[in-house]
């Protein structure tokens, strides 16, 4: 069938450097896979957990290594995958601050790894220890061979480039498939236990998560492919089908060898001798062989990504040191071959093969690895909830798998190794505030990923939130406050009011009002004056969330806020309005025809009249209530308890002075201090005062008489009154300080 056009442009576009298929993707991790420690360490961990260890150990390197490996083959589908692999997918997905972080420590356990494979292809020619001390008098040393043997290999990476690479993995995958057929093939020895036993394992034996630590680096293959990405005609095809086939065939054989270890070996044996294989096998010689080709392959597979890995980290400037990153991302030829970092790729890797021993390096791998295959988990996990419509990926894994392996990656590091598990988390967290605080490194990338989460977090919680019938109960009720208000920047206590509100309990939208039509002109000034109001709130009010509106007028503007949602997804279920005392007649107007319009859509109203004391030294609020006014009581009581609860009013008490007739007097007492403690409000029955009053008995003299001093003084109203009494109602009491009148839409219950 013909190719769509669109298709065959795709797959040309995504074509890069030697335009590699799916093979050599397979070939590179099952190359690496089925590598060195498959053959020098299976038979020590059989040895020192049983079969069932063994079996337990692989199962749990595949936790890890499977979710990586779906991580990976989803994210490479997303978007064209060029050169750097695992390095490229990290930073186009988090960005080059935290994809630099990760794509070195990356790249350390890929240079080490090179290390790590020429030190066990020495191991292949111990049984030939006797006859060169026997010919030479020398003692065998296997840096004899690895040092040559990486030397050589980096300098064949160099001169002849990928081409003689992935030929040798063809040429390798061959010799080791004729190995463990071999194996498979041979007769279990003649001191092996007669059938096979899940837990027998020698005396004195190393500890589980040693043992995994030393063999964990089998595990990590798998992604040995996806560093070629540079060099694939069609990565978002080849990168998932490689690497999810190379890791489930690997899984089969490495619990087909270990079961196979089981059954022909005693744990005696299998620990006595790192090449027990050699033993069992149809031909023993070729375990050597086999080993030989395996870490060859291991190690081709390291030097052909590591040092494109590195190459594309310097690409992306990450660091302000542009001659060191013009030396390493400089290729040769038209492949672009890495050379320079190729050569310091060498350096690291001749550096550690000096150390000369294979477990010590494997658990320096282990750790870094770790590292990066949890971030990989991590961000598939993250772009699962952070649903951006950039995020289109052609293959899909599952969330949970995504965070199993991000967690099961954190645990196995501090099970493996504590201190090294802390010091690799430090390292990461200096290295990432290093590469942001470095002029070339780009925005917070890390933020910018768990900022999309939040957004569709909150999205998930509102769609939830808006289909919850809330009742006005103490259990479920809580103020969802709305503010519209032209005068934002010219006084400080309406926002101030609101953050103390919202703090804790309350949830808070701040509208600042722009008069005007939306036009062009008016869209551009609002969005510099929602800079100023952002950097206002963040004084301020915190806890508030903040806008713009444009409107004609303050009551279209009103009428438009009123009908929207709260910020949290709640219907809002007050508002609040404010006026100074010093304002011109126009502002109680206004205010007063807000409340009006407000208490049409059922809500509670609050109107604040402040003062030029702005809440004094927040130390005394007074609640005056009235034998006609219980209606807005338990809301009065609830607002006063909301800004104790606030650090700014932390010192506060609250007074309830009621003021009712003689007849009257000892039952509401009896009421209020019944509220109080069925709604556990922290009001001592001292801090009560009940006034009998009479037709004799001035009420405003009555407030004036003890709240002059007070910081807060709230006051009930009814809309009734209010339009009766027009804007006169509000200013009523002229000597007391700041004044919080409150109109509740409905009697709330405190329990």
């Amino acid at each position: 069938m013909k190719q769509p056009a669109t298709a065959a442009a795709g797959t040309q576009q995504e074509a890069g450097g030697h335009g590699f298929g799916t093979a050599p993707v397979f070939l590179a991790g099952i190359s690496t896979i089925l590598g060195a420690v498959l053959f020098l360490r299976f038979g020590y961990a059989v040895a020192n957990v049983g079969l069932l260890g063994a079996v337990l150990i692989i199962l749990i390197g595949h936790a890890v290594t499977i979710p990586t490996a779906l991580a990976i083959s989803e994210i490479a589908t997303n978007r064209r995958v060029e050169g750097g692999g695992e390095y490229f997918i990290i930073s186009r997905s988090f960005g080059t601050t935290i994809g630099a972080t990760i794509g070195i420590a990356l790249y350390l356990s890929q240079a080490i790894s090179v290390a790590f494979y020429s030190i066990a292809f020495a191991e292949a020619f111990q049984p030939l220890g006797p006859w060169f001390e026997g010919f030479t008098g020398l003692v065998f040393d296997p840096r004899m061979v690895s040092l040559p043997f990486v030397v050589l290999l980096l300098t064949l990476m160099i001169v002849r480039g990928a081409d003689a690479g992935v030929l040798g993995l063809y040429l390798i995958a061959a010799v080791l498939a004729a190995s463990l057929l071999l194996f498979f093939l041979g007769s279990p020895l003649e001191e092996a236990p007669p059938g096979i036993s899940l837990l027998s394992k020698v005396a004195d034996a190393d500890g589980f998560f040693i043992v995994f630590a030393i063999v964990f680096p089998a595990f990590t293959g798998m992604t040995a492919g996806v560093g070629l990405s540079g060099d694939l005609a069609n990565p978002r095809k080849s990168i998932p089908l490689g690497t999810l086939s190379a890791t489930l065939a690997g899984m089969v054989v490495y619990v087909l060898v270990v079961a196979k270890l089981a059954a022909s070996a005693s744990p005696e044996a299998m620990a006595s001798d790192q090449l027990i294989m050699g033993q069992i096998a149809l031909w023993g010689p070729i375990i050597p062989i086999g080993l030989a080709c395996a870490t060859i392959s291991s190690a081709v597979g390291s030097v052909l990504v590591a040092p494109r890995t590195l190459q594309a980290i310097a690409n992306d400037r990450v660091v302000r040191w542009q001659s060191i990153t013009d030396f390493l991302g400089h290729g040769t030829g038209s492949a672009n071959e890495p050379r320079n970092a190729t050569v310091v790729t060498g350096v690291i890797a001749v550096a550690f093969v000096a150390a000369g021993n294979v477990d010590f390096v494997a658990r320096i791998i282990s750790m870094f690895f770790m590292v990066t295959y949890g971030s990989l988990c991590a961000i598939s996990f993250l772009e699962h909830f952070a649903a951006r419509p950039s995020y289109r990926p052609t293959f899909h894994s599952r969330w949970y798998l995504s965070l199993l392996g991000a967690v099961g990656c954190l645990l196995l590091m501090f099970q493996m190794d504590p201190l090294f598990a802390l010091l690799a988390i430090i390292a990461i967290a200096l290295l990432y505030r290093f590469i942001r605080a470095s002029r070339s490194a780009g925005g917070d990338d890390l933020g910018a990923i768990f900022r999309a989460v939040m957004v569709q977090a909150t999205r998930q919680l509102q769609l939830g939130l808006q289909g919850i019938e809330t009742e006005s109960t103490a259990d479920q009720w809580r103020p969802s406050i709305i503010m519209v208000d032209g005068r934002t920047f010219d006084r400080a206590s309406p926002l101030k009011l609101m953050a103390w509100l919202c703090d804790r309990h309350a949830v808070g939208t701040y509208l600042h009002f722009i008069p005007g039509f939306l036009g062009l002109e008016s869209y551009r000034e609002s969005k510099k004056t929602m800079k100023r109001l952002v950097k206002l709130a963040h004084d301020r009010a915190g806890g508030v969330f903040v806008d713009t509106i444009i409107s004609p007028s303050m009551s279209s503007a009103l009428a438009q806020s009123l009908q929207v949602p709260g910020v949290s997804g709640m219907e809002n279920n007050m508002v609040l309005f404010e006026f100074s005392r010093h304002d011109p007649p126009e502002v109680l107007k206004e205010v007063h025809d807000g409340s009006l319009f407000a208490a049409a859509t059922e809500m509670d109203i609050m109107v604040l009249r402040h003062s030029d004391v702005y809440f004094g030294n927040r130390e005394r609020i007074h609640i005056w209530l009235t034998w006609h006014d219980y209606k807005n009581a338990s809301l009065m009581i609830l607002l006063a308890y909301i800004l104790i609860g606030h650090p700014d009013w932390s010192d506060a008490e609250i007074e309830i002075l009621v003021a009712a007739p003689e007849e009257r007097a000892a039952g509401e007492e009896a009421k209020i201090e019944e509220t109080l403690a069925t709604g556990r409000i922290p009001v001592s029955s001292r801090n009560v005062r009940i006034f009998p009053t009479d037709a004799n008995v001035d009420f405003s003299q009555l407030v004036a008489e003890h709240s002059t001093t007070a910081d807060l003084v709230i006051l009930g109203f009814t809309m009734p009154r209010l339009s009766s009494k027009g804007v006169e109602l509000l200013q009523r009491h002229p000597e007391l300080n700041d004044v919080l009148f409150v109109c509740a839409e409905a009697r709330l219950t405190i329990d």
